[in-house]
Formats: structure tokens, C-alpha cells, sequence
């Protein structure tokens, strides 16, 4: 089979097309899931250019996959031959990742494909729906009726954040740059584009909500727009990131000042860390996203797709900010 190896830390060049050997079932639980399209996400090209978190050179990145199950250990319930699924899993080092034909995994980890997703579309969803759901419902605990913000709102993770805050009935703003990226997020139901090139983003947000700020903001950006967020959450309001960012001491104070609650959510941490129960409640959440996009309550956006052999071409795309939502490897 074929699969993209990471043969060195470096720009895209470093990811090459190789045969390798087909996964072999080991463990009673594990599943080889003979992959349709992977997902591209920020922290492969970042991993690519930095390193990976553990482990040695060369590498498998990539976390999202979509396919059809090949063949199944001896004590796999979940699952059965020719069953299509979804998952987050691998890519950072140790454990290979989905740029590959076919991958191992683990049971526990994989959901049934939401039936009315393309392979390319499902392959797009596991990452940064789960990144959203978590800042969202789980540390934010978003409700009816309050306004949030979402920073980066046509991006992978932001595109998901607007959607899982109004299934629970929030009033949503965003910052987006104008054109097409203003035009999807107001097409997935933002009240509020800010175009935080041209606008006072905290002006225009208290304008918007008429109170001191946001009741919840989700930073999917970090660096400055981190701590010039503090400002825009209102008194005893939720900041929820999912990327890493620094605490400027001004800001700090900003934080305290105001009351606020500060939550972090690194989705890859429990596959990094190894943190079973976790890696479980994750695959829950796609079990329960995958009504959701059945019933058309959430939309994957697929901005572009590159087969599996142009993964560089495909880095330099994402990283450059060409695409619009999320892109797709695709294999034949």
C-alpha cells in the first residue's frame, strides 16, 4: 500500500510518497480500516515543520480518516467487515497517522460514518468537530439564549464552533476577513461578521450585544488574539482556546479584573498522552455528532481535495491560507 512519510523536520518537501507494508492485525480489538480520504489539520504542517511530539523519523502524520472496515480482531464488537467509519487517531509521532491507504486502530476509537457524508466530507469532520464540541459544551457549557463569539469563524475549527453554538439556541457573531470567509460563516447562520481587518472587534461586539462583551468567546487563533480577548468577554463570562498562547502580564490583569473563566481544550492530548477514557468519551462525541450531520444540524465545509501523492502541495495550500474550511487527502 502506499502512504506519505515525514522523512525529515522541514517545509513540504519533506513528505514523500513510499509502499509500505499492509497493517496486520496484532491485538484482539484492533480493526484495519481500509482508509477512503484523511483530513488535513493545522497541527500536521505544524508538527512537519517543528517535529514530532514522540517518537522517531520518519513519521505518519495526520489524525482525521474515513473508510470501510477490512478485516477485525477476534474480540471487535463495534464493528464488522465492510462497515463504514470515521476517527480521530495517530499522527503525532509514535503511532502512525491516516496518510496512508490502510491503518490499524483500535475499536474504541472509531464511530460509524454519518450515512448521508461523502468518505471526503466524514474524513474532514472528527477533529474539529470534537475540538468545538469540547471548548463548546464541555468547558464553556454554552446555553440557550447567550452571545458568543468565535474567532476565525470560516476556518476548520471556528466553521464548527458557529454551528455547535446554535444548536443549543446562542446568538452567534464571529471575525472573519470580508468576502467568501464573511459569506460562509453568515451562510452557517452568524448574526454578526466583524471583519477584524476593518472594525473594532470589542466595539463592535458590545455594540452587537449591548452588554460588556460576549458571554462566551472561542479563540481558535491564539498569539494576540488570546489576550485581547479578555476584554471581550463580559464580567463572569467563559474564554475557551484550543491553541497555545502567551500570557502577556497586562492581559493578566485584564483576566482578573474581569472575573473570568479560562478553559483550555488541546483535543490530540488524550492519543498524546494516553488517556483511554477520554480517547472513548471522544468517539462518543462523533457517535452523537453523526445524527447531527444525518439530520443536516451540522455541515462539514470541504474547501479542497488533493490525492494522496500531493500532501506537500496540500500543506502548502492550508498553511498559506488558500483554503477555505477544511481540505482532504483522497485515496483512490
Amino acid at each position: 500500500m502506499r502512504g506519505v512519510l515525514m522523512t525529515a523536520v522541514g517545509g513540504p518537501d519533506v513528505l514523500r510518497v513510499m509502499e509500505l507494508p499492509d497493517p496486520e492485525i496484532v491485538h484482539d480489538n484492533d480493526v484495519v480500516v481500509r482508509l477512503r480520504a484523511a483530513g488535513i489539520n493545522p497541527v500536521d504542517y505544524k508538527l512537519r515543520a517543528n517535529g514530532t511530539i514522540r517518537g522517531s523519523l520518519p513519521a505518519i502524520l495526520g489524525w482525521d480518516g474515513a473508510g470501510v472496515v477490512e478485516s477485525i480482531g477476534a474480540s471487535v464488537s463495534r464493528v464488522r467487515p465492510g462497515d463504514e467509519v470515521y476517527f480521530c487517531d495517530g499522527g503525532f509521532g509514535p503511532t502512525p497517522g491516516t496518510y496512508q491507504e490502510a491503518k490499524v486502530v483500535d475499536e474504541r476509537y472509531l464511530a460509524h460514518k454519518p450515512k448521508h457524508l461523502s468518505f471526503v466530507e466524514a474524513a474532514a469532520t472528527p477533529l474539529v468537530t470534537i475540538t468545538a464540541w469540547e471548548a463548546l459544551r464541555e468547558r464553556a457549557r454554552v446555553a440557550d439564549g447567550q452571545f458568543v463569539l468565535v474567532h476565525a469563524g470560516a476556518g476548520g475549527v471556528g466553521h464548527m464552533s458557529l454551528q455547535i453554538a446554535q444548536l443549543v439556541g446562542a446568538r452567534v457573531a464571529t471575525t472573519v476577513s470580508s468576502g467568501k470567509r464573511t459569506e460562509l460563516a453568515s451562510s452557517l447562520g452568524a448574526e454578526l461578521c466583524i471583519d477584524y481587518r476593518n472594525q473594532d472587534v470589542g466595539e463592535t461586539l458590545r455594540s452587537w450585544t449591548g452588554i460588556s462583551g460576549a458571554d462566551v468567546v472561542h479563540d481558535t487563533v491564539g498569539g494576540k488574539t488570546f489576550t485581547e480577548s479578555f476584554s471581550m468577554v463580559r464580567p463572569y463570562g467563559d474564554l475557551v482556546s484550543n491553541v497555545e498562547s502567551p500570557w502577556e502580564k497586562g492581559a493578566v490583569q485584564e483576566f482578573h479584573n474581569r472575573n473570568l473563566r479560562v478553559s483550555f481544550t488541546w483535543m490530540p492530548a488524550p492519543s498524546v498522552f494516553g488517556w483511554p477514557e477520554h480517547r472513548e468519551r471522544q468517539t462518543a462525541i462523533l457517535e452523537q455528532a453523526a445524527s447531527l450531520f444525518d439530520s443536516s444540524d451540522l455541515r462539514i465545509v470541504v474547501g479542497a481535495t488533493f490525492p494522496l501523492e500531493q500532501a506537500g502541495d496540500a500543506h502548502r495550500a492550508l498553511e498559506s491560507g488558500q483554503v477555505i474550511g477544511k481540505a482532504v487527502l483522497t485515496m483512490d
